[in-house]
């Protein structure tokens, strides 16, 4: 993949939401925010950088992963002229056996950690990490690469995962791999030249564009999002059949073939990755259910967007931050104009990287209180991420596999940070 650079532009902070910074006039409410301006990232105390530790997951199943190289031939890349067929990189994470002796999946690969390092995580993510800090590269994750799958023959509900603008796919790892542990296979996406890097087999990498104009960018983006989202779902379909969608021809686990249910299919995302969910069901009818982390949906002059201007007709659940959020009118209008089931929840005490590995990562980091606040908030970390896990997984447990739970009917004392909004 030929690179595209960078940009490097001042992060600011707006409202406390967290997103990205591509421009310094970039304002998207909760998308991409403006953030008030910050220092330059503080170097790192330690010449030995941080192998950082992500939450075990809960469920009962080991989990396995495998990275898949596609290319979508019924298109060019939109992002970059002159560039050939549009190509991702997707993650498959699902329940296995057998892992024991398995390397562990490293929670990115070196040359996305570089770049994650010392541009993504202050300059699109606006977090004021110190540079050096945490070794992205040697921290791994609790999955096991191409372990078999467990309960081979069994077909298993499908979730898709789609991160918010400028954030990895990685980001979501530690619900991803917990869902995964409860019997799910989750798929998380990067949107290449959109992702804020994405690192392909061949160990080139390809960054973030810089745009040109913000209100256009963001809409070509959850066009493109909602192009990809088919796609996947498509090259799904052809691993399941038993042939091997990977560019690359790279083996597939053992068992992973005829394990999916693509009749049961559910997407969740964070920030514009939550946008995406709405906009990919409002036009692939294939996703059942929706969950949107604290992602706007309302355009750049403050009106609904289409999605919500006529809502869905499935069941789609709004998980938001604490405090005041521009989130409101987009999903005032969505729930007001949606037939099938819906929720709105608030989870007390957390800001807008709440529902992201954020939770569960900086508080390892040496950052001054102020920071970790205005980045997590004042949410117990476990809290928030066992709190977030319950929610997701019960949502999906409910549409995707008939579990008849009572988490979703209103509060409940096992989880009293996360409010029902009426």
């Amino acid at each position: 993949m030929t690179k595209a650079q960078p940009t490097r532009r001042r992060v600011h902070r707006y409202d406390g939401l967290r997103a990205v910074a591509v421009c310094a006039v970039l304002v998207f409410s909760s998308l991409i925010a403006v953030l008030p301006a910050q220092a330059a990232p503080q170097r790192a105390t330690s010449v030995h950088p941080a192998r950082l530790r992500l939450p075990v997951p809960t469920g009962r199943f080991q989990v396995g992963e495998v990275a898949l190289h596609l290319a979508d031939t019924s298109r060019r890349d939109p992002w970059q002229a002159g560039k050939g067929d549009r190509e991702l990189m997707v993650s498959v994470y699902y329940p296995a056996r057998q892992a024991a002796g398995r390397p562990a999946v490293p929670y990115m690969l070196p040359r996305a950690a570089a770049h994650f390092d010392t541009v993504t995580a202050n300059e699109y993510l606006g977090m004021g990490l110190p540079v050096g800090q945490a070794d992205w590269a040697a921290t791994v994750t609790h999955a096991s690469q191409a372990a078999c799958v467990a309960d081979r023959g069994r077909k298993r509900p499908v979730l898709l995962y789609s991160p918010g603008l400028g954030e990895p796919r990685t980001w979501g790892t530690t619900l991803v791999a917990d869902l995964a542990s409860r019997g799910y296979v989750v798929v998380t996406i990067d949107n290449t030249y959109e992702s804020p890097e994405v690192e392909f087999p061949d160990g080139s990498l390809a960054t973030l564009v810089t745009p040109s104009d913000p209100d256009a960018f963001l809409r070509k983006a959850l066009t493109v999002r909602n192009a990809d989202t088919s796609f996947v779902l498509d090259q799904l379909g052809v691993l399941n059949a038993g042939r091997n969608p990977d560019v690359d021809g790279r083996p597939l686990p053992r068992g992973l073939a005829g394990a999916l249910d693509l009749s049961r299919v559910g997407m969740f995302g964070h920030s514009l990755g939550g946008t995406a969910t709405a906009t990919a069901m409002d036009t692939d009818p294939r996703i059942t259910a929706g969950i949107d982390m604290d992602g706007n949906l309302t355009t750049f002059d403050g009106t609904p967007m289409p999605v919500a201007e006529h809502g869905l007709a499935r069941p789609f659940l709004l998980m938001g931050k604490d405090g005041p959020t521009d989130t409101g009118p987009g999903w005032a209008a969505f729930r007001a104009h949606t037939p099938g089931w819906n929720r709105q929840l608030r989870l007390r005490g957390a800001e807008h990287a709440s529902f992201t590995d954020a939770e569960a990562l900086l508080p390892q980091l040496d950052l001054p209180p102020a920071t970790r606040t205005q980045d997590i908030g004042t949410i117990d970390p476990a809290t928030a991420v066992r709190t977030n896990e319950a929610y997701v997984s019960g949502f999906f447990d409910h549409w995707l596999r008939g579990r008849h739970g009572h988490l979703l009917d209103g509060p409940s004392p096992r989880y009293p940070d996360m409010e029902f909004v009426e």
